[in-house]
């Protein structure tokens, strides 16, 4: 099929009220209008009417020029009115003249209109326009054949940029490196190893790309979204030239796949290194949860002058958060106000310093970075809601979520796990069940499994076994280990080793290696006497060598410095002073009712070995170094890899009625704010009156001066709340 030029001029004729220019004479003024026009059609204000001007008034009377001379500029005009080109109706006016002016047969004009179609213009079907148009080229160059691969390639079929590809090797039409460039991007989308090797071996068949720096990279890309590390590296190591986009390629890659270790060695090899590589470096510590060495990786390129963007900081953040350290948050916000990127102008930098104030413990910071921000959306709204969520602050973050909703700002599947998190901590049962059965028909957001684990846990912690599995047992998806994993928590709360069984079951199945898992059967198990269950469950641990994660606790001393403790650790300098504090702070906790839960204790051994191995948990040890290195009156700030125990919970809350400090441990579920005597989290994880003997405490926390009694949250205790 042929297009003739009334086909196309039918489709949009060119304006014949319009007057050519006549002044032009010379060369150099011909090529100043070409820049001129360029210039004016990119500003996209009556585009076409200047250029169908310039066509009409330079396409002819230019006697002067040679021949070939002329074509040159007579193409450079097309080119540049191609690239104001903003409508389909306008490209065809091009497209016309291109056919009155015996340029269709020109592969480099072809070029760019091919590029413009299929790049403007992104609904357009190939199969129409674009392939008629390159069939009308009788020796299209590699340029032309490329452009039109390329389309195929990004858009899809892949098969049909295959088949151009391979028409064009069949008519001895070389490629060029952007032809395999195009080609490998649509392999790596499509995940499609097997193609690129056997283009990776097209290229070395060829001869002349293996040195090739722009084609390699493309290689190396390929192989790593396609997951064969292996062969990237290999690619990589056979380049006899690489620039930094090569080395930061296979850095980025081997930090996604937790190899910290080969990507600090290519790091260290990197000849120049951009801000590009020292970012890859840092988010990659972060990522895989190496926040010292992040933080480490931050100041020494803030030493070696680098600039940084949000990319770089938010990065950081993460690691800060990570750590829990106020004395880096501090300075972090500092650098990020310095460069330029601070909270007030740089939304989502704004964003991840409310998340990391908040993992701080310092909540209070964190909502006023958020009310300082001159921009929000819905990212910065998620993380403040999360951040109260976490602390405990209930009303904050559901009264926030209304606030959110009073604005433009839609809320996402981030804002409502920070809602129904915040209804699980505080058992609000009926407020989390209204507002996830409203998700989707009032918000539009689709519950996922992590809602379903927020609900199960909401529904488990309140005792509500039955209503918790109904709504497992009807998810539209399949439940995963989070939903389990809530129940299985929930059971451990509750005592309830038949429940614990069936999550167990599941979760065996679905997270076979996840040693949290045993050890939380096994301590509801020991929590009911059953023995020989603790034993059978400590049997299959064995077999599988599966070993639990060590307790590990750090704290923040008031010159900054942050010391780490372990289960059962005797290598700190100081343990023989921290274990005396303990052992006076035990006492005096005694002398008002705390007894050890030797429940918790999940080996059958006798109560004095049991009691040593209470009075060693990690965060017992930070807590009598923070009261050794801290000054009086100054809140304590622990930080914990693991879940908080019971026994250790009972021990912060008394520690902060006899000491009058301010306690603030962080664990892997939430924080917990002990202050007089009780706690943020109004102890939702375990039934007070049940689990605690101190009558006399209780008492004098539950009423006031004038004898009236005080606020109380779930399960009886006082709760701090934390409302805006």
């Amino acid at each position: 099929m042929q297009i003739s030029e009334l086909q196309i001029c039918k489709l949009s004729a060119i304006d014949a009220t319009m007057h050519p220019a006549r002044t032009i004479a010379k060369y150099m003024l011909m090529a100043l209008a070409v820049i001129c026009i360029s210039a004016y059609c990119t500003d996209h204000k009556d585009s076409e009417q200047g250029g169908a001007i310039y066509l009409k008034g330079y396409s002819s009377k230019e006697t002067f020029l040679s021949k070939n001379m002329k074509l040159r500029v007579l193409e450079s005009q097309v080119v540049s009115i191609l690239q104001g080109c903003t409508t389909l109706n306008h490209i065809k006016q091009v497209h016309a003249h291109i056919y009155r002016n015996n340029l269709h047969q020109s592969s480099y004009v072809i070029t760019k209109l091919l590029r413009v179609l299929t790049t403007t213009f992104p609904h357009l079907p190939l199969q129409s326009y674009p392939l008629l148009l390159f069939s009308q080229v009788h020796s299209p160059n590699p340029f032309l054949w490329t452009a039109l691969i390329r389309a195929f390639a990004l858009r899809g079929p892949l098969s049909e940029a295959l088949r151009l590809y391979a028409s064009m090797r069949n008519q001895r039409i070389g490629p060029v490196s952007f032809t395999f460039s195009a080609l490998f991007s649509a392999c790596a989308a499509n995940q499609d190893a097997a193609l690129g090797a056997q283009l990776h071996a097209q290229t070395l068949f060829l001869g002349g790309f293996a040195s090739d720096l722009y084609v390699n990279n493309t290689i190396i890309d390929m192989y790593v979204k396609c997951g064969f590390l292996h062969c990237a590296r290999k690619v990589f190591d056979e380049m006899p030239q690489r620039d930094v986009i090569s080395w930061t390629a296979l850095i980025v890659a081997y930090a996604r796949r937790g190899d910290m270790e080969s990507a600090g060695e290519l790091f260290n090899g990197l000849p120049m290194k951009d801000m590009v590589a020292w970012t890859a470096m840092v988010t990659g510590y972060a990522q895989n949860a190496m926040p010292k060495k992040a933080l480490e990786v931050f100041r020494q390129l803030r030493n070696a002058g680098v600039e940084i963007d949000e990319v770089t900081l938010v990065g950081v953040i993460s690691a800060c958060a990570q750590l829990g350290v106020s004395k880096y948050a501090n300075w972090i916000r500092d650098v990020a106000d310095s460069s330029g990127f601070g909270a007030a102008s740089n939304v989502l930098v704004g964003s991840g310093l409310i998340d990391m104030y908040s993992k701080c413990g310092n909540v209070e910071e964190a909502y006023s970075v958020f009310k300082g921000m001159k921009e929000r959306n819905v990212f910065s709204y998620s993380s403040m809601i999360v951040g109260f969520a976490v602390h405990g602050c209930a009303h904050a973050a559901i009264k926030l979520f209304y606030e959110m909703l009073e604005t433009e700002i839609k809320p996402n599947h981030v804002t409502f796990v920070g809602v129904l998190t915040a209804c699980s901590h505080a058992g609000m049962v009926d407020q989390g069940q209204q507002l996830f059965a409203r998700m989707e028909k009032c918000y539009h957001v689709v519950p996922t499994a992590e809602h379903y684990a927020c609900m199960a846990d909401l529904l488990g912690r309140a005792g509500h076994f039955e209503k918790a599995l109904k709504l497992v047992q009807t998810m539209p998806m399949d439940p995963n280990g989070a939903v389990w994993g809530a129940l299985l928590g929930a059971s451990h709360l509750h005592r309830n080793p038949d429940v614990a069984e069936v999550a167990f079951g599941h979760l065996f199945e679905l997270e076979p290696d996840n040693v949290g898992n045993y050890l939380l059967l096994c301590n509801t198990y020991a929590s009911a006497g059953r023995w020989d269950d603790v034993s059978r469950v400590r049997k299959l641990m064995r077999e599988r060598n599966l070993k639990k994660n060590p307790g590990c606790s750090w704290v923040e001393t008031k010159n900054g410095m942050v010391h780490e403790f372990l289960a059962g650790d005797v290598k700190h300098p100081e343990i023989i002073k921290i274990k005396k504090t303990l052992d006076d702070l035990v006492e005096r906790l005694k002398a008002i009712g705390y007894q050890p839960n030797l429940s918790l204790v999940p080996y059958d051994i006798n109560d004095k070995e049991k009691r040593l191995l209470l009075m060693a948990h990690s965060e017992k040890l930070a807590l009598a170094f923070g009261l050794l290195s801290t000054d009086a009156g100054s809140t304590i700030k622990i930080m914990k890899n693991l879940r908080i125990c019971e026994d250790c919970h009972m021990v912060m809350c008394g520690a902060s009625k006899v000491t009058g400090r301010k306690i603030v441990v962080r664990d892997n579920m939430r924080f917990h704010h002990f202050l007089n005597g009780a706690c943020s989290c109004s102890n939702f994880w375990q039934k007070l009156e049940a689990r605690i003997g101190w009558h006399q405490w209780r008492s004098s926390n539950t009423s006031d001066r004038k004898g009236k009694p005080k606020s109380e949250g779930f399960h009886g205790t006082r709760r701090i709340t934390f409302d805006h």
